[in-house]
């Protein structure tokens, strides 16, 4: 292969090439290139000694990656340790930033997606100080001695961090190596049709609307819309066009009571305008439920912000061309509130030495705890009127932002499907992917107006995990659950949450370039377990909305802080003991049936024994302790097909040292089966580095058991399955690398 050529020698070569003389026999050759005879030797000379040619780079890799740029000697600063800086390596990747501590092992791996802001702070004497800030709460600052190449390191964050186009998101470059991961699953594991056949729609009252299948009524709304059955299109196409957006009633949710929830968006109203087929069509869905004679019409904004929008020509419904509806307002604040609220959140956790009164004030300042609950409370209120058999219509400004927060939680709290691993994944597809979430300019994935960018889907998140506080036993998942579901909506790893709308994802076909957070997380499943979980509790949740009710997720906002947080959560340290527990009775069932098969043959065996006692008088008892004894044996040998260790040749009688041998191997497969399984589980607590890598463990990090050695791995030195000799089931389980290796090798 030929030397990469500098920028002089390139433009030196093209000049060569424009040439084209007769040669001597012997050309002269400068870097592969053949030099025509006119050149002089003293000019190629000077060209040697002034343009060397360079040598190939060298490609550095860290972990598969290929490192763009590697710094040495850099600082990372821990704000409660900043006296104690951790000095480490770090690596620029095309897709992360990677520090590592050389000293513990430990890697902070920051993926350019997930960074929300990178800021230049001023040169101190020992550098210059780079702070980064992440969507995921991480915030880490690096003191780079060299400012040239702080300077380069920050410009490269700036064009990677967040791209212009959405085709150059991280999800259209991701592949991964895991075999048992195809491109297309979990792509199908919700479809919209089937989530309302499930609550047993389309019936007598809800039909299918076909208007929506080229997007031509809403292009943010699903192709599939349930509306009552009693709308015609002119009431269809007459509401559209009243709504924002065109973002007309349709149904979300219907209740064994046949009372229901629908979304849509704030009318076209201004301040005296009207329309008939609105009005037509939220009779025909109060009609739906014959059960009350009236219903809800919930806008979830403050009634003053819904007459500010009045001004500009939308506003609220007219109470008096309404007929059998009550309207409230619930007064939930708009994205850009929620914004500058969770921003003094994360400047209230980044404070230096905080003490007690400073961050109460901090997070009091904040409004977000007020914020949460002011989310619960009008989700509560629909929930109970649903569960007393009345209908409810759900809007906002434009239906998509509040509208998503109040709809899937008042399910949530209604439905135990919608509590469960699969049921949430379907609440979230319907709520939030179907009918139409901002998700890229909410979570600001590609460069576009900052004004966009708002933690509505956090705010959902933390609203779930406040009920799960107060009714843990009612939910399938745990905390870690939605902490992964957070981070991957913007990590944009997967395309899951990647566009606005439905009709942005087929458009992008995302389901055929990337891969789907759901798939990946179906091979996760048992890190997402709630041990308390109780399938018997269905019935409707009532949270509890008193102030001192409403708690500070310290596992979202503050779960990179060391020193904050146990070593092991308390639903990590019961799912072990779960899975321990599990490994032992799967292995007292084989064990068992061992020695029933024991105790079988060894029963036959006596019993035919016992009948061959007396032998008829043509046999003569001969008076040999060593002949009767080796007939015995082989009697007993004999006695039974089933026995345990019996081989094809077997035979107690005249034994050879080969044939022992031979009758050894039935025994040390028992031995086998009984080694394969890790009686003693190494406790969580004694886990300080993985032995697989020497990574140490920390609070974020998922501790892993391997059921086969009984030691505890990170999630990359434990990610391989096997089933187990020692087990009666035969289930695959999680085993170590070293321990998969050893189990390939002697099995046939």
């Amino acid at each position: 292969m030929a030397e990469p050529i500098s920028p002089s020698a390139s433009s030196f070569k093209q000049n060569f090439d424009l040439v084209t003389p007769e040669f001597e026999e012997d050309p002269k050759v400068l870097w592969g290139v053949t030099i025509p005879p006119f050149v002089s030797d003293k000019v190629v000379s000077w060209v040697e000694e002034n343009f060397p040619s360079p040598p190939a780079p060298q490609q550095i890799e860290f972990r598969g990656f290929l490192v763009l740029k590697k710094i040495e000697g850099v600082r990372m600063i821990d704000r409660y340790n900043s006296k104690n800086p951790i000095v480490g390596v770090l690596y620029l990747t095309a897709t992360h930033l990677i520090f590592v501590d050389p000293e513990t092992n430990k890697e902070t791996w920051v993926l350019y997606m997930q960074i929300a802001n990178v800021e230049k702070l001023p040169l101190t004497t020992t550098g210059s100080p780079l702070l980064i800030r992440c969507k995921t709460f991480l915030s880490i600052t690096f003191v780079i001695s060299k400012e040239r190449e702080c300077h380069d390191v920050y410009t490269t964050l700036m064009k990677l961090y967040q791209p212009v186009n959405i085709k150059n998101l991280y999800c259209f470059q991701y592949s991964t190596a895991a075999k048992e991961l195809p491109k297309v699953t979990g792509w199908d594991y919700f479809k919209l049709e089937n989530e309302f056949r499930r609550m047993r729609v389309p019936n007598d009252q809800w039909s299918l609307c076909t208007l929506n299948q080229n997007y031509e009524l809403c292009d943010t709304y699903p192709q599939q819309l349930y509306v009552p059955s009693e709308s015609s299109t002119a009431m269809l196409l007459g509401s559209s066009r009243f709504r924002s957006k065109g973002r007309l009633p349709a149904l979300t949710y219907l209740h064994p009571n046949k009372a229901s929830i629908c979304r849509c968006s704030q009318p076209l109203s201004g301040f005296s305008a009207r329309c008939l087929e609105d009005e037509q069509m939220l009779e025909a869905v109060r009609k739906t439920n014959p059960n009350c004679s009236y219903m809800y019409v919930v806008d979830t904004r403050p009634r003053i912000n819904a007459m500010a929008n009045r001004a500009a020509g939308k506003g609220y419904e007219n109470e008096a061309n309404y007929e059998n509806i009550k309207f409230q307002f619930l007064g939930i604040e708009n994205i850009h509130q929620m914004r500058t609220s969770l921003q003094k959140v994360i400047e209230c956790c980044e404070q230096k030495s905080p003490t007690m009164s400073s961050f109460l004030n901090a997070l009091e300042s904040s409004g977000w705890l007020k914020h949460i609950r002011s989310i619960m409370g009008p989700s509560s209120f629909i929930a109970n009127a649903v569960d007393k058999g009345i209908s409810v219509v759900v809007h906002c400004s434009d239906g998509w932002d509040r509208t998503a927060q109040v709809c899937s939680l008042s399910a949530l709290m209604l439905d135990p499907y919608y509590r469960t691993i699969k049921g949430f994944q379907a609440l979230v597809e319907k709520d939030w992917l179907a009918f139409g979430h901002k998700f890229s300019d909410r979570c600001g994935h590609i460069q576009n107006d900052p004004k966009e960018v708002s933690p509505v889907f956090t705010q959902l998140l933390d609203c779930t995990w406040q009920l799960m506080q107060q009714r843990s036993e009612a939910f399938e998942f745990n905390e870690r659950f939605l902490l992964v579901l957070h981070d991957h909506v913007t990590s944009c790893q997967f395309g899951t949450f990647v566009g606005n709308c439905e009709k942005d994802r087929l458009d992008l076909r995302l389901n055929e370039k990337t891969y789907s957070l759901w798939g990946f997380m179906s091979n996760h499943l048992n890190e997402y377990i709630n041990p308390l979980y109780r399938p018997e509790m269905d019935e409707t949740i009532r949270p509890n909305l008193a102030p001192q009710c409403i708690k500070f997720w310290r596992g979202m906002y503050g779960r990179f802080e060391s020193g904050i947080h146990p070593r092991e959560p308390v639903d990590e340290l019961l799912i072990a003991s779960k899975d321990h527990s599990t490994s032992l009775d799967d292995h007292v069932q084989l064990l068992t049936k061992r020695i029933n098969s024991f105790k079988n043959m060894i029963s036959k065996s006596a019993k035919r024994l016992q009948g061959n006692k007396y032998v008829d008088n043509q046999n003569i008892e001969v008076n040999d302790n060593r002949y009767n004894y080796d007939k015995k044996l082989s009697e007993l040998s004999c006695a039974d097909d089933d026995h345990p260790l019996k081989t094809s040749n077997f035979s107690f009688s005249n034994l050879t040292a080969t044939e022992c041998n031979e009758n050894i191997v039935g025994i040390n497969q028992v031995q086998d089966e009984m080694n394969s399984v890790a009686i003693d589980w190494r406790p969580l607590r004694n886990a300080v580095n993985c032995p697989g890598c020497s990574v140490s463990f920390d609070q974020l990090t998922k501790k892993n058991h391997c059921w086969k050695c009984g030691d505890v791995f990170c999630a990359r030195c434990i990610d391989k399955t096997a089933s187990l000799a020692g087990h009666a089931s035969g289930n695959l389980v999680p085993v170590c690398k070293n321990c998969y290796r050893e189990m390939q090798q002697v099995s046939p």
